[in-house]
């Protein structure tokens, strides 16, 4: 779920974007050299809806992803379960990647960044919607709200991984943790099943630290180790 880079000229931009990046552009180096980690460094979006957290992963120079910050969500609308149809309040899940063209500097939820639902997973199920967004503000009408100050600071280190080369930013929403106790604890879910596929790629990150290879094919979710060769 990646895509050639693209051009740094080819990110949008705007007065609003590039102020928000100063602001917290100082701080956040400060903060990511304490980690060991680079302002620019490509970066990946977990999205944890009952437990109301984004994390924000940047890759270190040994490859590996590390865990920068986990932000609070300030809304988002619906309930456990993926979106469905337009219309429904239901947010995402699923995986999904954010490539320069999606990101908004000028949303008038401050800014903001298209997740590009519905993904081949959703088409296939015939799921319906647009413009479902992560963005500032505590709105939400499928969208993951996250406050003025917290999507500066995600915007600012997505933007800034994709001006230096990463081609998309992967975003992987999940319903909760996807542990083996979690999931035989929501058994009784009519979206049971449905969790059980994204698991797998939940259990890889884990363990690897790597984002895994993410396909569909016949309307499933294959997963598979980036380090395999197969």
């Amino acid at each position: 779920m990646t895509s050639v880079p693209a051009a740094a000229d080819s990110i949008p931009d705007s007065a609003r974007a590039r102020e928000a990046e100063a602001r917290v552009r100082p701080a956040l180096e400060r903060d990511l050299a304490a980690r060991h980690l680079r302002y620019g460094a490509p970066v990946f979006v977990r999205i944890l809806k009952r437990e109301a957290e984004l994390e924000l992963w940047l890759r270190a120079d040994d490859g590996r992803f590390a865990l920068f910050r986990s932000y609070p969500v300030c809304k988002f609308s619906g309930n456990l379960g993926p979106k469905r149809r337009e219309g429904d309040n239901q947010a995402p899940e699923g995986f999904y990647s954010v490539a320069p063209r999606q990101l908004n500097p000028s949303s008038k939820y401050h800014l903001a960044f298209n997740l590009g639902y519905p993904n081949e997973y959703d088409r296939a199920h015939g799921r319906s919607g647009s413009a479902l967004m992560v963005h500032g503000g505590c709105e939400s009408i499928g969208c993951y709200a996250m406050g003025d100050a917290g999507i500066e600071q995600i915007y600012a280190l997505a933007a800034a991984a994709l001006r230096a080369g990463q081609g998309a930013f992967d975003v992987h929403i999940f319903p909760f943790h996807p542990t083996e106790v979690a999931l035989a604890a929501a058994a009784d879910s009519p979206w049971h099943a449905f969790w059980r596929e994204l698991a797998p790629a939940y259990a890889l990150f884990e363990r690897e630290r790597a984002l895994p290879r993410i396909t569909v094919k016949d309307g499933r979710y294959r997963i598979a180790s980036a380090r395999s060769t197969r």
